[in-house]
């Protein structure tokens, strides 16, 4: 497949727009239906975020010591489960 070949949506027919995505690229149909990889970009995605699992855990603060006048935190928003929520 020629990487500058307009691909088009297999449900509306729509010309997918592309989007950057790292080093690569991903297309998206404009009408929701769908994304599409290539199989190289598929593959950086898939180390990238096996990479962001690996180092993911290791940067925890320690447990502040507990006082009387401490008040709780802001919430907060929740923590990404995947690299690629961070995504969208």
């Amino acid at each position: 497949m020629d990487v500058d070949t307009e691909l088009s949506c297999p449900v509306c027919q729509t010309t997918m727009d592309a989007h950057p995505l790292g080093d690569g690229e991903f297309s998206s149909c404009p009408q929701g239906h769908g994304v599409f990889l290539r199989r190289a970009d598929l593959g950086s995605l898939v180390e990238a975020e096996q990479d962001w699992h690996r180092h993911a855990g290791q940067h925890t603060m320690p447990m502040p010591k507990i006082t009387a006048d401490m008040t709780a935190p802001p919430a907060a928003k929740a923590p990404a489960r995947a690299w690629v929520e961070t995504l969208f």
